[in-house]
């Protein structure tokens, strides 16, 4: 009888343990719909010379669907040249374990914006692009970090290395590249 009380005074903390790392951006629920959005992370940091390239992925969770938000952003003094995403591009990922999950664009096309910051006399280019998982290998997420990503854009491909580790020198924050979905997939299944 007592094992049984002391398992049930640790099922809430189990329960607040699997959801601690949950905390949402936008959480809205009506009759109809009901939408989810974890916070930005950063992926990828590059930093050479007057240019610098951030990746950033997001999971929403879309009525019941879950997606991956990703924005690209750079910045230059030099001009930064369009990146697009056609109906066919997707993004690879490959994990640890040797396995390719394929995401696939949610939208028809979509190309990166061009802004100024006449502050810092920089262009600035941010792509922020939606991608659905597939259900192939969508587990797998869940259970190995990720080695590498590749990006399918309409008329060329890129290739991230993401650390397990990411100190980022321009925004003073760390993240864990490599283990993102597996933290964070839970939330918006």
């Amino acid at each position: 009888m007592n094992k049984i009380l002391a398992l049930l005074l640790f099922i809430p903390v189990f329960a607040l343990a699997q959801t601690k790392d949950c905390a949402y951006d936008i959480e809205e629920k009506t009759d109809s719909t009901s939408l989810k959005v974890l916070p930005q992370k950063l992926m990828h940091e590059k930093i050479f010379g007057s240019s610098s390239d951030y990746l950033f992925f997001s999971l929403v969770n879309e009525d019941e669907v879950p997606i991956l938000n990703m924005q690209l952003l750079q910045k230059s003094n030099d001009f930064i040249p369009t990146n697009c995403l056609g109906k066919s591009s997707k993004v690879f990922i490959q994990l640890d374990n040797g396995k390719i999950i394929t995401l696939v664009n949610a939208f028809e096309e979509i190309c990166s914006d061009l802004n100024y910051d006449a502050t810092t006399k920089n262009n600035i280019r941010i792509l922020n692009a939606f991608f659905y998982f597939t259900k192939t290998n969508y587990e797998e997420l869940k259970n190995s970090p990720i080695a590498l990503m590749r990006i399918q854009f309409a008329g060329e491909t890129k290739d991230f290395v993401l650390k397990a580790e990411l100190e980022s020198e321009t925004l003073k924050t760390k993240s864990n590249p490599a283990r993102y979905f597996m933290e964070y997939l839970k939330c918006v299944e």
